[in-house]
């Protein structure tokens, strides 16, 4: 991507195509972990906290010292595996040497200085915004980067596998086993793949709002890269195979924007090549790109 030299100043809206090859990209917790699905047109969904999640992992990767396993500062992730937030929150009052029990107006302004302490610290408070107003208060954030659900272009398909392990959790389970069989035969259970699936993400990112939580244009470089490679560092046999296909970003010359996003969406049109068969792979469909008649002060890049 070519840089204008203040990218940050300028309003941006993305589009991203990922897919998955026999995986589950999101399961539902509340439906057996199966694959996430619009029951009214069975089309697959992909929650754009499972998308923060990736990418705020590739952040950990990438700046984390590999020798000390401290974080770069400024880099910290914020809702990390394993977190205790209000300890975070009592870190930014102690770092700063302030009272978290203070009334009125001091109160009021450890609030404001715990806040902007822990955009700077954090690198997903700054990009994606946080609540930090439970237990210890640290205010509130609006992030500048915003991701909507990911919907699949075209309905998907739950196959739902048979599993074996050819082993038992505990004594209990052997002996049971022993008990029935004579010998310990393992344990069986199932496990919920989509074949192939295309999907579409679209996300925004405002300068108002990154002017506030401090976001820089390192920050956006990081961004772009996350998004671009997130999933090469997000293996697991649940997942199957997923990659990022296409990346495009749009860039406004104002700082307000110099057309609406669902107009700029609607020039990146997805479509299955052969409809009389499923796909199989991304080749199968053909990624229609509408460059003509962008909008005045309008840049499209295509990052990947």
């Amino acid at each position: 991507m070519s840089h204008t030299p203040n990218q940050i100043d300028h309003r941006h809206d993305f589009v991203l195509l990922f897919d998955v090859a026999h995986g589950n990209p999101n399961g539902d917790p509340d439906a057996g972990n199966a694959p996430r699905t619009d029951p009214e047109t069975g089309h697959g969904l992909v929650s754009d906290v499972a998308l923060k999640r990736k990418i705020r992992d590739f952040v950990t990767l990438a700046k984390t010292h590999p020798e000390t396993g401290e974080p770069e500062s400024g880099y910290d992730i914020y809702v990390r595996h394993r977190g205790v937030l209000e300890r975070y929150h009592r870190q930014a009052y102690e770092a700063l040497g302030l009272d978290p029990k203070a009334k009125g107006k001091e109160n009021a302004s450890n609030v404001d200085r715990t806040r902007a302490w822990m955009c700077q610290t954090y690198f997903d408070v700054r990009t994606f915004g946080a609540v930090m107003s439970t237990g210890i208060n640290c205010g509130q954030v609006r992030g500048p980067v915003q991701l909507t659900f990911s919907r699949s272009v075209d309905p998907i398909a739950s196959l739902e596998q048979s599993i074996v392990r050819k082993a038992v959790t505990t004594e209990k389970d052997a002996e049971k086993q022993l008990t029935n069989h004579g010998q310990v035969t393992g344990t069986m259970g199932r496990k919920e793949i989509v074949p192939y699936a295309l999907y579409v993400a679209h996300g925004f990112y405002s300068p108002s709002l990154a002017r506030d939580t401090g976001f820089s244009d390192s920050d956006m470089e990081l961004l772009w890269q996350a998004l671009t490679l997130m999933f090469e560092h997000d293996r697991s046999a649940t997942r199957g195979e997923m990659s990022t296909c296409k990346l495009f970003v749009f860039e406004h010359e104002s700082h307000l924007g110099n057309a609406p996003a669902q107009a700029l969406f609607r020039r990146i049109k997805a479509q299955r090549i052969d409809e009389s068969k499923p796909a199989r792979q991304f080749e199968d469909y053909s990624i229609e790109v509408v460059r003509e008649g962008l909008p005045s002060g309008v840049t499209l890049h295509e990052m990947v």
